[in-house]
C-alpha cells in the first residue's frame, strides 16, 4: 500500500485531499494543528503541526519516523491567508505568513527528505497568486509574496532532486474553503481530483507549474 503524507488535512482542500487518496487505497499520514480531525478510517494517522514552531516541526518528523511507512507522495498543502482586503505589506503579517507558507514548509520538507521514497513525488500546493505573470491587482501582497517563493523552492528542489524525486507547484484552482470566505469557482472535491491526477501521474517533467494537468505560467 502506497502512503501520502498531507499538511492541512483538517479542512479544506487537505481533508479533500486526504479522502480522495484513502478511496484510492492509499494509507494516508495527515496533519492538523491539534492532531485532531473529524473523519475517521483504517489507513488513516493524524500528527501534530504547527508550522509556526520549530519545535513541532521536529516532532512531526519524528512521528513519522515512528510510523515505519516510506511516503510516496509528500504534499506542502497547511497555508494561510492572513492579508486578505490588504492593498499594503503589512510586516507583522509578512513574517507570519512566510512561516507558514514557506520557511515552515521547506523546513519541514528537508528533514522529511530521508523518508520519501526514490521516484516519489514532493507537491507544494501553491497559486495563482504566486504567478509572476498574473498578477490581476495588489490585494494580499504577504500571500502572493509567499507563493513566490514557494514556486522558487519547487524550481531549486527539482534541480537538487532531479533522478531521484518529481516536485511540483501546483495551483488548485479558485476553491471555495473557508481560507477563501467561501468564494471561489470549484469545490475541494474537485480541486483534490485535479491535485490526485498530477500527483500520481507517471514521468511527470520534475519542477513545473500545473493546473488541471497542464503547465501554468510562473
Amino acid at each position: 500500500m502506497k502512503t501520502v503524507f498531507i499538511t492541512g488535512a483538517s479542512r479544506g482542500i487537505g481533508k479533500a485531499l486526504a479522502n480522495k487518496f484513502m478511496s484510492e487505497g492509499y494509507f494516508v499520514i495527515g496533519t492538523a494543528l491539534d492532531g485532531k480531525v473529524d473523519f475517521n478510517h483504517k489507513n488513516l494517522k493524524i500528527v501534530s503541526l504547527d508550522l509556526y514552531d520549530d519545535k513541532s516541526i521536529e516532532r512531526c518528523v519524528e512521528e513519522l519516523k515512528k510510523q515505519d511507512r516510506r511516503i510516496d507522495i509528500f504534499i506542502n498543502n497547511a497555508g494561510v491567508l492572513l492579508d486578505e482586503g490588504e492593498e499594503n505589506i503589512v510586516i507583522d503579517k509578512l513574517r507570519k505568513t512566510l512561516q507558514v507558507n514557506l520557511i515552515g514548509g521547506i523546513d519541514l520538507t528537508q528533514r522529511a527528505l530521508p523518508l520519501i521514497n526514490d521516484g516519489g513525488h514532493i507537491i507544494n500546493i501553491s497559486s495563482s497568486a504566486g504567478s509572476l505573470e498574473k498578477l490581476y491587482h495588489g490585494d494580499y501582497p504577504a500571500y502572493k509574496i509567499s507563493k513566490v517563493g514557494l514556486n522558487m523552492f519547487t524550481s531549486w528542489l527539482a534541480y537538487k532532486l532531479k533522478g531521484k524525486q518529481t516536485v511540483s507547484s501546483i495551483h488548485p484552482g479558485s476553491v471555495r474553503t473557508d481560507m477563501g470566505s467561501g468564494e471561489g469557482d470549484i469545490d475541494p472535491d474537485e480541486a483534490a481530483k485535479y491535485i490526485y491526477d498530477t500527483a500520481v501521474k507517471t514521468n511527470l517533467e520534475t519542477g513545473q507549474f500545473w493546473f488541471k494537468d497542464k503547465k501554468f505560467p510562473w
